[in-house]
């Protein structure tokens, strides 16, 4: 999930009761749920070094044993530098290390929802899980969490005016964004003025501290509810999807992606793995049929011209990180050019959109690859 999500799911757990267990309690539960993106630092090595690297080690198993530790450590050095000077109540050991533990797993588990994936057994192995239940930006999240968070953090003109850019980056986001439903960007501006209208009538932690408190816990509840469901539900919806695709002569399949999309929980991008070839699909959850196909398969590429522009460095990173790779081959020149792409983002550009690399007639590497463009 983006770092918002993140934030708001440590900060949600602390004003859910759990800023009570020791001093720096909040700090935490804020940072232990953004920590395992230190992996960030890899954008200064390269666009395709950092896709190789990404959620890899930092959100691993060996990562949800070391970083609350790392963090744990270093706030209570904090506090024996900086807060016991100032007279301030010690923090409590073992409770700061629980809940930076605590915040420290929420972090890949918010990450393992969408179809970009994630890690999870590295540094031991490097294979990807993916969740397909939550787009990677989720508006719900955002306003179910934000709007308990406004209401526990807006005492001061300065968290009103950060709350409502907020408010307005969130609202011009579900505008603007073509694939969002007409119906979700009036839920979205609903729920807005509602706790705008909250907010105005007074309800804030210092008034009614206890009412937040089960506000954040019930929307934690939701979250749970809502990602779980909507991983769940994946699994019968695949099983339509593959016997629809059997039916219609498509077999060997050897993967499926319910792939969510923006602000439709109901909605989804299909893409179906088979051996040589890619389908893709939609799907409705309130359709019918719930599951449309496109049946001309998108070719994998295969060949000794594909399997050289694999073998450069750049190839090889963002092979590593692809799910579902294709090759499109055009001759240019004396040599040829190969473009690189993955089938979950095959109309997008930048580096998650692929790579162009270039081969003269030996099939040698001319130059360094470039970001693909996506084709429409």
């Amino acid at each position: 999930m983006d770092p918002i999500a993140h934030t708001l799911t440590g900060a949600a757990f602390a004003a859910a009761g759990l800023k009570r267990a020791t001093p720096l309690a909040t700090a935490a539960l804020v940072i232990g749920a953004n920590l395992p993106d230190v992996d960030v630092v890899m954008n200064f090595a390269g666009e395709y070094a950092a896709l190789a690297h990404r959620r890899g080690w930092t959100h691993g198993v060996l990562a949800l044993v070391v970083l609350p530790l790392v963090l744990a450590g270093s706030l209570l050095a904090y506090d024996r530098a900086v807060r016991r000077r100032r007279g301030l109540a010690p923090v409590r050991a073992g409770p700061l290390l629980a809940l930076s533990a605590l915040a420290v797993v929420t972090h890949p588990f918010l990450d393992w929802l969408n179809n970009y994936g994630l890690r999870w057994l590295m540094p031991f192995d490097g294979r990807w899980f993916y969740g397909d239940a939550l787009f990677i930006i989720d508006p719900w999240v955002w306003l179910g969490l934000g709007g308990v968070m406004c209401l526990a953090h807006s005492r001061s003109i300065g968290w009103i005016v950060a709350w409502a850019a907020f408010a307005a980056l969130g609202t011009a986001l579900m505008l603007t964004t073509p694939e969002v439903p007409t119906l979700a960007r009036a839920l979205w501006i609903a729920g807005v003025v509602a706790v705008a209208a909250l907010r105005s009538s007074g309800i804030t932690v210092q008034t009614k501290p206890r009412a937040i408190e089960h506000a954040a816990r019930a929307a934690l509840v939701l979250l749970a509810v809502y990602s779980g469901g909507a991983a769940l539900a994946n699994l019968p919806a695949k099983e339509i999807v593959r016997t629809t695709l059997e039916a219609s002569g498509v077999d060997s399949i050897e993967a499926i992606m319910i792939g969510p999309k923006p602000a439709d929980p109901f909605a989804a991008d299909v893409v179906i793995e088979t051996p040589h070839a890619y389908y893709v699909g939609n799907w409705h959850w309130l359709a019918t049929p719930k599951f449309v196909p496109t049946l001309e398969p998108i070719p994998r590429g295969e060949g000794p011209i594909v399997d050289a522009a694999s073998r450069t460095l750049e190839a090889r990173r963002y092979l590593s990180w692809s799910r579902f790779p294709f090759f499109e081959v055009e001759a240019h020149g004396d040599g040829y050019l190969v473009r690189i792409r993955d089938m979950r983002y095959r109309d997008r550009e930048g580096r998650v959109g692929g790579l162009v690399v270039r081969l003269d007639s030996e099939l040698r590497p001319v130059g360094p690859p470039s970001p693909s463009r996506a084709s429409h």
